[in-house]
């Protein structure tokens, strides 16, 4: 690694380095918070920063069956507390004078798990093929980022985070060849569920002008009160002293006050509507529709989300099992549960947005890798998103798929991403051949 490219953003001089066609930056702070606390913008400073170490994960509990699925492996980034870091990759021919398109990608986990910088999230065959730039978000999670309490710990930290993130782009991007103009905000199931959130909060379209909203369980975001404040009760034990791993081993416990609400449990930890920065849940659709105007959107979602977890159910893999209709069943309660938690919800909010005065595509991804039980499961967007063979070749998620099939893919998925970034007419409808169907709304 040779550290010799440097940037000189207000925040203050720092230097990256090259890696291969692209240039990296990387774990810069854009705020600070102490523990349950919301996020300041980080000092600026006046010394070079090395931007040469990856963004540190927020504190979390392992999650085997993901490592399984998509070849992740627990422990791959350092825990901290102090996660409130971004990531920039740019083009390394990037001319004197050019501004491109950036892209900001707010990673998925269940609002649990994940970090901006794991190796399945990594950018560079977006960024050196399509010509844009992309920052990666690492910001707080599950009881760090995501719970109030009833005595006013605060919630939407992690939302607060992603918020700050966005302002520093806006304020210091341009130093590395960006566009503050055109800036996508982009996330996959969590993340997509935050960008979609962050459209409901007063600045949204200051921050960002295009939306790319990936598998977002919108289903499930409504009628959470109850929910959360069960579980905030049985969080109350946790304090500013508390060690950070004892943290994220009591999740689980406080994930269990979540079982008895139903499907929402799926996804105990999440935005809370009524705390800051969003509106109540009776006001949301109002939030949304004044940063309508501002905000082009692309929402969609995979054929067969609710196949990654398949595996996990016992019910659904004895049903899968049953000569001759055991699959005529699964592929039903796929559609059906799909349908509910992601599809319908996204349309919803497709149409909402058009009505409100802004431009809309929706989209369906349908690409799957040949005789995998996975099929067009949650997640197989991001190995065609963010190809890179070595990283991925361990996922159950693409056995028996060749690497130049999904590539190939992949590329086509990469350049539509980008199409849209660049703010380019996608037309009425369009295809992917054997991977993705979308059209206007």
């Amino acid at each position: 690694m040779t550290v010799n490219l440097s940037f000189g953003p207000p925040c203050g001089p720092i230097s990256g380095w090259r890696d291969g066609a692209v240039v990296r930056a990387t774990g810069i702070p854009y705020a600070a918070a102490e523990r349950f606390q919301p996020p300041a913008p980080a000092a600026d400073w006046t010394e070079v920063l090395a931007a040469t170490t990856l963004s540190p994960a927020c504190p979390q509990a392992p999650v085997p069956f993901l490592d399984d699925v998509l070849g992740t492996r627990y422990g791959e980034l350092p825990g901290s507390e102090d996660c409130q870091r971004l990531s920039i990759t740019l083009p390394a021919d990037l001319d004197d004078g050019e501004r491109l398109p950036v892209m900001v990608w707010l990673h998925g986990g269940s609002y649990t798990s994940g970090s901006g910088d794991l190796a399945i999230f990594d950018p560079a065959s977006l960024v050196a093929e399509t010509r844009v730039i992309v920052v990666s978000v690492t910001y707080r999670l599950g009881l760090f980022g995501y719970l109030a309490t009833s005595t006013g710990r605060p919630a939407n930290l992690g939302l607060l985070d992603q918020i700050e993130a966005f302002r520093w782009v806006q304020r210091n991007i341009e130093a590395f060849g960006g566009d503050p103009g055109r800036v996508t905000a982009f996330g996959q199931s969590a993340g997509g569920d935050a960008v979609a959130h962050l459209m409901a909060t007063p600045d949204a379209a200051s921050l960002f002008q295009r939306a790319i909203i990936q598998s977002a369980p919108l289903g499930i975001t409504r009628g959470r009160e109850k929910m959360s404040a069960a579980m905030g009760a049985a969080a109350e034990a946790v304090s500013d002293a508390t060690p950070a791993m004892d943290v994220v081993a009591l999740e689980e416990d406080v994930a269990q006050a979540a079982r008895k609400f139903g499907l929402m449990a799926a996804m105990p930890f999440g935005i809370q509507y009524g705390h800051a920065p969003l509106p109540k849940e009776s006001d949301v659709d109002q939030a949304w529709n004044a940063a309508a105007p501002g905000i082009e959107i692309l929402i969609g979602h995979t054929a067969d989300e609710v196949r990654l977890f398949l595996p996990r159910s016992p019910h659904l893999s004895r049903v899968a099992r049953i000569p001759v209709v055991g699959g005529a069943v699964l592929r039903a309660v796929t559609w059906a549960v799909t349908d509910m938690v992601y599809g319908k919800a996204a349309r919803r909010f497709a149409k909402r947005h058009v009505r409100a005065g802004g431009r809309a595509h929706s989209y369906v991804l349908s690409w799957r890798a040949p005789g995998n039980l996975y099929g067009a499961a949650h997640t197989v967007d991001l190995p065609l998103l963010f190809g890179h063979q070595q990283t991925w070749e361990a996922a159950g998620l693409l056995a028996g798929a060749t690497w130049d099939d999904i590539n190939a893919h992949g590329r086509a998925l990469r350049a539509l991403w980008a199409r849209f970034a660049y703010g380019e007419s996608l037309g009425t409808r369009g295809e992917i051949p054997g991977s993705l169907r979308y059209r206007s709304v």
